[in-house]
């Protein structure tokens, strides 16, 4: 079995400037046709807090084994390491520190998507039953020193894991020890997406502040209540954080060029993962490597190598939230659905947007909603009071749009109303005596 992503039927095409936005162009559809896809990683620890490696016993590759005979998922190897599988039309993937990455297929259904997600889990859950294993939803690894955590074998972790390690002093923290929940949207065309993008972009801080759900670090309370948001700032600012720019001023051509001057990490050469060394995707396309020219297939994964907190492909991907527990991460991709799949919604999502960026810089909003979570104050006012103003625009959003989904976005308000993200909840439950194997179990999935 190969490691090389599935192929389309352009993906041997070769590429240039013209062709990127135009195929950009070429993605929109339809209101009838949008969907929704989820994404949801999770951590898998022992009951003394050591992070589950890829081959000891009951470990990653086990599991991964036993959701293959005991569910149907497909499996795909590479170099005879098993590494993803599929099913249906959602896939179950490993990051590199072994967390467990389900993403699901597109739904037109948010009800549809939260079933799969339980589905996806419950399997898991049901394989570790009677061992002291336990599946958490955190968005970081809470008592593993990151230096333990064995890597997964999957090649392109390998040049990852080289090159990050000299472009931030926490990135391999980030890539061995974080997790989240994200989102995909569609959109009708150029316009749709650049107001789609500008709202989800601009209320980054804020969401970021209402799932930050990571207050630990290597066995320690950290200064922040979103560690993990406070990592990606130290990891490689070349491909992290959304451009400025494109905030209040999206267009297809100006995201292309942006991701041609990011520097590569990889690519595939006869099949096998090679160091880019930091060539832009320009460089690539004008000079090439080592005689190779980049063809779809290469844009594709070059794609995957960008790490902003909203991302632009074929759909947009919503990437900010720390990994919350299954109903408050539905409930967050409810929120973001209710916001941006209604008209009227979208543009009093906008005009929140534009309000919540008046306040400071957008360093010091993300900074401030790392540290304080809720609690902390924007604006003269909390991102508590702010969160429950966006969450009343995505529930009036749902109403009109899918009033039979409307209450799936109930666990957030309730999270918003009581003011306290769940990682400042850990903060205090920990320094009242919360003792790790009560967290594991406080932080399931």
């Amino acid at each position: 079995m190969s490691a090389i992503p599935t192929l389309n039927p352009d993906d041997d095409r070769p590429v240039t400037r013209s062709s990127l936005i135009e195929r950009f162009h070429g993605y929109g559809a339809p209101r009838e046709r949008w969907l929704v896809g989820g994404e949801f990683e999770r951590i898998l620890l022992w009951g003394d807090g050591r992070a589950l490696a890829y081959d000891e016993p009951n470990g990653v590759r086990w599991i991964l084994s036993e959701l293959v005979r005991r569910h149907g998922w497909a499996p795909r190897e590479e170099d005879g390491n098993l590494i993803e599988l599929r099913r249906n039309g959602a896939s179950t993937t490993l990051e590199p520190g072994g967390q467990i990455e389900l993403s699901g297929a597109p739904h037109k259904s948010l009800l549809a998507l939260q079933d799969e997600a339980q589905a996806s889990f419950d399997e898991i859950q049901g394989i570790i039953a009677g061992l002291d294993l336990h599946m958490i939803a955190l968005g970081l690894t809470p008592t593993a020193k990151i230096r333990d955590i064995p890597w997964v074998p999957k090649g392109r972790y390998r040049v990852m894991r080289d090159y990050l390690g000299e472009t931030g002093d926490l990135a391999h923290a980030m890539m061995k020890g974080t997790s989240s929940f994200q989102a995909n949207f569609d959109f009708a065309d150029e316009a749709d997406c650049a107001k789609k993008v500008s709202a989800l972009s601009r209320l980054g801080p804020l969401t970021t502040a209402m799932f930050a759900n990571s207050p630990f670090y290597e066995g320690s309370l950290s200064d922040y209540t979103s560690f993990r948001g406070h990592i990606w700032t130290r990891t490689d600012p070349a491909r992290t954080g959304f451009p400025e720019a494109l905030r209040e001023d999206y267009t297809h051509e100006r995201w292309v060029d942006n991701l041609l001057d990011v520097p590569m990490m990889f690519y595939l050469k006869e099949g096998r993962w090679a160091e880019a060394k930091g060539r832009t995707f320009r460089e690539y396309m004008e000079k090439g490597l080592d005689g190779h020219f980049p063809r779809t297939m290469d844009w594709e994964l070059h794609l995957t190598s960008v790490f902003p907190e909203v991302r632009v492909k074929r759909t947009i991907e919503v990437r900010g939230a720390d990994a919350c527990p299954l109903p408050i991460a539905i409930g967050g991709i409810a929120l973001w659905t209710g916001l941006i799949y209604d008209d009227v919604a979208l543009d009093e999502a906008n005009v929140l947007a534009a309000a919540l960026s008046r306040s400071g810089t957008l360093q010091s909003r993300f900074e401030t909603a790392c540290r304080e979570g809720l609690d902390g104050v924007v604006g003269g006012q909390t991102f508590a009071a702010w969160a429950r103003e966006l969450t009343a625009i995505g529930a009036r959003g749902l109403a009109r749009s899918r009033p039979d989904e409307r209450h799936l976005l109930e666990p957030v308000e309730a999270l918003v109303e009581g003011g306290e993200s769940l990682g400042r909840r850990l903060r205090r439950a920990a320094e009242g005596g919360l003792s790790g194997r009560e967290l594991l179990l406080s932080a399931r999935y």
